[in-house]
């Protein structure tokens, strides 16, 4: 009979973290300065929220007449290259992205990106064809990678050692965020009868980056990446301010700081190998099987398919009107957040692969019911 328990907090932060932590004997939102570093956390984990509001916005977008009608009603291959103008966007900075958030730090970077989002939103909201509309795509997808790559790193970077897992989760957690106004905007705005029906939605999408960039200011820089550029002293105060609640003298900072420096020594030296050590013993070659095929494993979840093709998946059950097509994206995206929120918050308790391996489960089980009703419509 499997039993559950609960992880062992060496086994969540360490041994060293966990003989230091202090034991502030109520609840972490009731300590100051834990609960104004996980307020600040908000922040960038909107970025995720951003990626996901463009998910459910092409979708509730492909369900609307006024949009179809406005650039032509794409179809096909044209259908296809609107949704992937991000992608390509993404990928034509990809080499750049990481190279940006270790020279130039985790905010300035991911403050590019928001700005470049704002921008691709106004040009997008104002297409009135599809010469407009693709190159906004495009620039959507190049500006939201700069702002999706350093955010978790500044995220898990930031966070307090007993909540770094759950919040460094939670930032996927939050892309539901996003997809539920998105959804929501569609559907209200369904039946407008004019350009605003798909406008409205759509000027939307700046409304998270807007957020972000108002406060992003107020976001400390990671202490990680000031370390790797000599600026100990800033790492170190901002560790006290936000970990140890101002006491200079506290262990947990000087663990940290080593912990931090001994990993920025361990990068360092890794670099001067070379890459054929990802494959020159038995257990890197599984490692590095493993980090490769995950990738491709979360593409082939069927997130995309969903996320930007859901109007063509209820065509083919027979659910065509635009109303029940955004009413059910709607409440689509409510479902997701709400697991995912429940997955990130339970992922120390469980572990990571159990989750993983069960999720994966139900994956394929709920496209074996997908696969069997679209082909029972085929055929009636």
């Amino acid at each position: 009979m499997l039993k559950l328990r609960p992880t062992p907090i060496e086994d969540i932060v360490g041994e060293e973290i966990a003989k230091v932590l202090p034991d502030h004997g109520k609840p972490w939102y009731r300590v100051k300065h834990l609960l104004l570093l996980n307020a600040l956390l908000i922040v960038p984990l909107l970025s995720a929220a951003t990626t996901g509001y463009d998910g459910s916005l092409m979708n509730g977008l492909q369900s609307m007449e006024e949009w179809r009608a406005e650039f032509g009603h794409p179809r096909g291959t044209m259908l296809g290259f609107i949704n992937a103008a991000m992608s390509i966007g993404g990928v034509v900075v990809l080499p750049i992205g990481g190279y940006f958030s270790d020279n130039f730090g985790r905010r300035i970077t991911l403050a590019i990106g928001l700005s470049g989002i704002v921008v691709a939103t106004i040009i997008q909201s104002t297409s009135n064809n599809l010469g407009q509309l693709i190159p906004s795509r495009f620039i959507v997808g190049a500006a939201g990678l700069l702002a999706a790559q350093p955010a978790p790193l500044l995220v898990a970077e930031l966070s307090y050692p007993t909540f770094r897992g759950k919040i460094t989760c939670l930032y996927w957690a939050f892309y539901y965020i996003g997809a539920v106004l998105a959804a929501w905007s569609c559907f209200g705005c369904t039946g407008r009868r004019d350009s605003w029906a798909w406008r409205i939605p759509t000027i939307l999408q700046g409304a998270f980056p807007a957020i972000q960039l108002a406060f992003l200011f107020l976001v400390p820089e990671s202490p990680r990446w000031l370390i790797s550029k000599g600026k100990v002293e800033k790492a170190r105060q901002i560790l006290v301010k936000y970990h140890a609640g101002g006491d200079e003298h506290s262990k947990l900072v000087e663990v940290e700081m080593l912990e931090i420096s001994t990993a920025l020594e361990m990068e360092k030296n890794a670099n001067q190998t070379s890459w054929k050590a990802l494959v020159a013993t038995p257990g890197n070659r599984k490692r590095t099987y493993i980090a490769f095929t995950l990738g491709i494993f979360s593409q082939w979840s069927g997130t995309p398919v969903v996320s930007y093709y859901f109007t063509l998946v209820l065509d083919t059950i027979g659910i065509t009107s635009s109303y029940m097509q955004t009413l059910i994206n709607g409440f689509l995206q409510v479902f997701n957040f709400v697991f995912a929120t429940l997955a990130a918050l339970l992922v120390d308790f469980f572990g990571r692969r159990f989750l993983f391996l069960w999720s994966g489960i139900g994956m394929l089980i709920s496209y074996i019911i997908w696969t069997i009703f679209s082909a029972i419509f085929e055929q009636t």
